[in-house]
């Protein structure tokens, strides 16, 4: 049967020493990342304070987006890379969610990174959201995120979000997960405060680069804050033909 092509995020917790290591691997890991069999596009992220919503970097917390042509070669990654087992022996924590492709439009450092849509039929969504902002706005656009992180985490159905990015306060990425479709775009657009951020993203083009991504999640492994956050929502014993 074909392959799809599916999409996974880490998140992980590093303390003590292991921050250094980490802050290291921002750059000297990539040239790794680039051989790995299967990964046809990778961003490893650093986050921000206040669940990765500040101006703050955050020492402790990073993230692994890979987007792989099939589950296969993401679990074989996982399992069984000497290169991947180095991080994962030096955290304290990581969470990996596995995710089919859903729907993207937009770009990523120039590319449109994910392709092999798949339909969606109820159950949790997850949205990914980047944008490189244009210098001149970088204050304004700043002083509109603590009160939009604020609303989201008291949002109906949210389930989890974290900032992430490349490049600190110049490129920003959100990862969030809901319940289901209709609480996400409840919340992005009949959200007051979120509607404001994007009548005004329109008006004055606030970003250089922008990408949207809805994703449908099937299977999480690991733990965040002590728990898979995902447990009581997916079953993950439910074989998977990919």
């Amino acid at each position: 049967m074909e392959s799809k092509q599916i999409t996974t995020i880490t998140i992980f917790r590093f303390e003590g020493k292991n921050r250094y290591w980490i802050f290291t691997q921002m750059q000297r890991s990539l040239a790794g990342f680039k051989k790995i069999k299967g990964l046809t596009f990778f961003k490893m992220l650093g986050s921000g304070g206040k669940n990765g919503f500040s101006k703050m970097l955050n020492l402790n917390v990073y993230a692994f987006l890979g987007v792989w042509e099939s589950e296969s070669d993401a679990n074989d990654f996982f399992d069984n890379s000497a290169f991947y087992q180095e991080f994962d022996t030096r955290c304290t924590e990581a969470w990996t969610i596995f995710m089919e492709n859903k729907a993207a439009h937009g770009r990523w450092s120039g590319v449109s990174p994910f392709e092999n849509f798949q339909p969606y039929a109820g159950g949790l969504i997850a949205v990914i959201t980047r944008a490189r902002i244009k210098l001149r706005f970088l204050p304004k656009f700043w002083s509109y995120v603590p009160r939009v992180a604020d609303n989201l985490f008291d949002h109906e159905g949210f389930l989890f979000s974290i900032g992430i990015g490349e490049l600190p306060l110049l490129t920003q990425a959100t990862f969030s997960i809901w319940k289901d479709q209709s609480f996400m775009h409840q919340y992005a657009y009949k959200s007051k405060l979120h509607s404001e951020v994007i009548k005004k993203t329109r008006e004055l083009g606030w970003y250089k680069e922008e990408l949207f991504a809805n994703f449908i999640p099937y299977k999480s492994v690991g733990n965040w804050e002590g728990i898979n956050p995902l447990e009581e929502y997916l079953n993950n014993e439910k074989p998977l033909d990919r």
